[in-house]
């Protein structure tokens, strides 16, 4: 069934398992199928959430089972969904921890792929992309999955989004932490995902979608050139197209969506989906044309927007855009604005139109910084182990409260 610009939603997102006790992660999906099934499978049908498998045997995935007619309860959805998987796995020592990344995850010694249904695939790209390193088995993120009815609606959204994408991880930051240490950028998880993919580029692109605004365009410059580089390396036909597409906007053909894939993973429920709300409102308006034409939206090379999306990456919200003409297709008439500002004036433009309980979640991390920011300001310059794990242990019961952390 085909849908209509924002009359549906889907929302993916990815938790990491870890050892109630120690912190460490636990190859133990599997495990917490069999608890909830009886039987190791790779999806739950639970009511309006399902839950996956992932890749890695440590993250497990909740997602709208079928599109959302809405986002306002949704967060509570998910929140039960993760408050009966804390409870299938606390005889086990069990529980789940929520941001993008392990702060203290080894990838070389503690990376498992899931080794059950769906396991050929999975196997394959090890093959290809050696999974081993934070960039694939280190990551949980959000995934937003739009509709679009027809060409005329996929180029709207898809303009759009383009858009938008550049200063996404200023808002979902969660990764500031690999190995121990800082990394130096604010959305480490985002870093990685620029490289990930580096022995088959065309498969990444510039993460920024290319200027395509029809389905014909879309398989000419984006599909094709994926099959022909992917062709040596799948000799069996085992992977598809829309899959191997890891562009930070991907489009779906085969279910007339667009699925935005550069949030990281929040602390609760309550935060990705306010996120969600908020992304939502402002595609809405840029969709409708409120700040800037479709045709000057549609103007921009990927090339200028992934120097934007760098930015985002590494500072977050404290990133700065000298970018004048970027700027007005926001309505903002501004030689430069930190990235946390151009939030500030969306907001003002939408707040009134998000559930009340989104919308106060979104007025405090403009108020108090993305997660990112939030992380080390609770670390305090501590990068020892035992305070590490005192932080995001805090982070768990974020998590399990369904509450933002304030360090």
């Amino acid at each position: 069934m085909k849908y209509h610009l924002f009359e549906v939603f889907g929302i993916e997102l990815e938790y990491m398992l870890v050892n109630f006790l120690t912190g460490k992660v636990q190859p133990s999906v599997d495990k917490l199928m069999k608890l909830k099934t009886g039987k190791i499978i790779s999806d739950v049908d639970n009511g309006p959430i399902e839950w996956s498998n992932e890749l890695a045997a440590h993250v497990v995935e909740f997602k709208t089972n079928g599109p959302a007619k809405d986002l306002d309860t949704l967060d509570i959805k998910f929140y039960d969904n993760i408050l009966e998987v804390n409870k299938l796995l606390n005889g086990a020592n069990l529980r789940l921890w929520p941001t993008a990344s392990h702060p203290l995850m080894n990838p070389e010694l503690e990376m498992k792929l899931w080794q059950h249904s769906y396991s050929e695939v999975y196997a394959l790209y090890n093959r290809i992309f050696d999974c081993k390193g934070h960039g694939w088995s280190n990551v949980q993120s959000m995934h937003i999955n739009l509709p679009f009815y027809d060409d005329s609606e996929f180029e709207k959204l898809h303009a759009a989004i383009r858009i938008l994408l550049p200063i996404l991880p200023a808002l979902s930051a969660s990764s500031p932490i690999l190995d121990g240490k800082p990394t130096g950028e604010l959305d480490s998880r985002m870093k990685l995902y620029l490289t990930n993919q580096k022995q088959i580029p065309e498969m990444t692109g510039k993460v920024i979608p290319e200027q395509v605004f029809s389905q014909k365009e879309y398989q000419k410059k984006i599909f094709d050139p994926i099959n022909s580089a992917i062709a040596p390396f799948d000799e069996d036909h085992i992977l598809e197209h829309h899959f191997l597409n890891s562009r930070g906007a991907i489009a779906r053909f085969d279910r007339n969506a667009i699925e935005i894939r550069v949030l990281d993973l929040q602390e609760c429920a309550l935060a990705d989906v306010s996120i969600a709300s908020f992304i939502v409102e402002i595609l809405k308006d840029l969709v409708n044309e409120i700040y800037s034409s479709l045709k000057d939206q549609k103007l921009w090379h990927e090339d200028v927007l992934f120097e934007i999306l760098n930015l985002s990456i590494e500072y977050a919200e404290e990133a700065v855009i000298n970018n004048k003409a970027y700027l007005k297709l926001f309505g903002i008439d501004a030689e430069s604005m930190a990235v946390k500002d151009i939030y500030k004036h969306l907001f003002e433009k939408i707040f009134s139109r998000l559930n009340k309980r989104h919308s106060e979640a979104i007025e405090f991390i403009l108020a108090h910084g993305s997660l990112s920011t939030r992380i080390l300001k609770a670390l305090n310059d501590d990068f020892s182990e035992v305070n590490i794990l005192k932080v995001y242990q805090k982070l768990g019961d974020s998590l399990s409260k369904n509450e933002l952390f304030l360090p």
